[in-house]
């Protein structure tokens, strides 16, 4: 089953959520690869203010390709989550809320999810360009010398995504790859 969900999401549908669910999700989301990871969190540990309201919000792990005419972004692919993972728990204490990415996250990562009751998803790894039509404006707000690496501000409507690791502690890659081992100890497919 599919749901829809509008960003920012809100605690209560956060909370009812489970690893496994697909979603389409519209609203408001924040891009933010490395170099901006690192800026927003040098900012934090300064005592400064971020440039956009973090508290609650989506950011998306992606890098964005030139814009063809017409079009709102280019191809809008995820890129590897682990490389924000030494970023993550300062930004999740800072009231983040959906990380939206692709691969598995560290240990330390997951905890600080579950301490501030936040959510990971999933964007299919090459499939920018679809993702892509799901972006219907797009516009920097923070970062702009970062090039493909400046923190945008995305409109998206239907952006189809599925929840990795929920609130409770459901972890979709860990229970597929323990739904694999176990199809391998029985000799096979079933």
């Amino acid at each position: 089953m599919t749901v829809s969900v509008s960003s920012p999401i809100s605690l209560d549908i956060i909370d009812k959520l489970t690893a496994g669910d697909s979603l389409l999700l519209s609203g408001v989301i924040y891009t933010a690869r490395d170099a901006a990871h690192r800026r927003l969190v040098t900012v934090l540990e300064e005592g400064n203010k971020l440039p956009f309201e973090l508290a609650g919000q989506t950011l998306y792990y992606m890098g964005p390709s030139p814009v063809r005419p017409g079009r709102a972004s280019g191809a809008a692919g995820p890129t590897t989550s682990g490389r924000m993972d030494a970023y993550t728990p300062p930004l999740l204490a800072a009231g983040l809320r959906v990380m939206i990415g692709k691969g598995d996250r560290s240990a330390e990562v997951k905890e600080a999810m579950r301490r501030s009751r936040a959510i990971y998803l999933a964007a299919t790894g090459g499939a920018g360009a679809l993702l892509a039509k799901a972006v219907q404006k797009a516009e920097v707000i923070a970062y702009p010398e970062l090039g493909p690496e400046a923190m945008l501000r995305l409109e998206v409507e239907n952006m189809p995504v599925i929840v990795v690791y929920d609130t409770g502690g459901g972890d979709l890659f860990a229970a597929g790859r323990a739904k694999y081992s176990k199809k391998r100890e029985e000799g096979g497919r079933q």
